[in-house]
């Protein structure tokens, strides 16, 4: 699994052209992965809006109230492991942006 790491910024307010063009380069980007029949699945953009439940039972707004980044969506893809995962992370639009990819095993238990 592929997890997609940014920092908020509230004043980036992008032009439809702007949208535009990193919607492109997501597909771009993914329909690569795709094209080596490693794209197992899409994944969805995250919203911005959530809550958080803690452990004591308190709950608090928004998915990252206390923290200084935001996971802005996810893939899942197919690989023989972390490392050939992390090559077919470059080239991913969160990089260029100042983002980053966290890559992660996705652990798959018989009879569930």
């Amino acid at each position: 699994m592929m997890l997609f790491h940014s920092e908020p910024n509230p004043e980036f307010n992008p032009t439809p052209e702007q949208i535009e063009e990193e919607v492109k380069a997501w597909q771009d980007w993914m329909g690569g992965i795709g094209a080596q029949g490693k794209l197992k699945n899409p994944g969805e953009a995250l919203g911005f809006e959530g809550k958080t439940m803690h452990a004591d039972g308190s709950i608090t707004d928004g998915p990252y109230a206390e923290v200084k980044e935001i996971v802005g969506g996810f893939i899942i893809v197919s690989a023989d492991s972390i490392e050939e995962a992390i090559q077919l992370s470059n080239g991913c639009p969160a990089l260029s942006s100042g983002g980053k990819v966290e890559v992660r095993d996705i652990m798959v238990f018989d009879g569930m």
